[in-house]
């Protein structure tokens, strides 16, 4: 994981630009577990009760300041042998639907590492949500409350 953030340029950690007082929304965004309530909504609504099917449970954002940053870090994590990305989902480019205003390349991948495995781990989904720092802003201001509005409204 360590190669990502030497392959994105000017990725940082959050922290690091909250310390030095920026105003940037770039870094990682922690993020809580997946509300109970909600996976159960998930395996209900979309994957026919299998709950085997939620793959974001566990999650984090990884915002960028310029798309180029963005598409260096894809690379990386994709080519990274410690990674088996299980899927994608391109929510950025040209083929995504834009009427929520909200757009990230969100990857389901599992790290299977020699730690990872020590841990029992190497089987465990989680998902890397990558964004623009406007995303995020807007995400954060509108976004996300637009987009469960949406979600629901199709019942996913």
């Amino acid at each position: 994981c360590e190669s990502w953030s030497h392959a994105a340029g000017d990725f940082r950690l959050l922290e690091e630009v909250v310390a030095e007082g920026e105003d940037s929304e770039a870094g990682v965004q922690w993020a809580k577990v997946k509300r109970p309530w909600r996976a159960v909504e998930k395996i209900v609504r979309s994957h026919g009760g299998d709950p085997s099917m939620v793959l974001d449970l566990c999650r984090q954002s990884l915002v960028f300041q310029t798309l180029t940053d963005l598409a260096d870090a894809l690379s990386a994590i994709v080519e990274d042998p410690e990674v088996v990305v299980v899927r994608v989902k391109d929510r950025l480019g040209a083929g995504a639907d834009a009427r929520t205003g909200y757009r990230d390349v969100a990857l389901n991948l599992r790290i299977v590492s020699p730690e990872a495995a020590s841990r029992g781990l190497s089987g465990h989904v989680c998902e890397v949500q990558l964004l623009h720092e406007r995303f995020a802003r807007f995400k954060k201001a509108e976004g996300h409350a637009r987009y469960v509005k949406w979600r629901n409204a199709l019942g996913e």
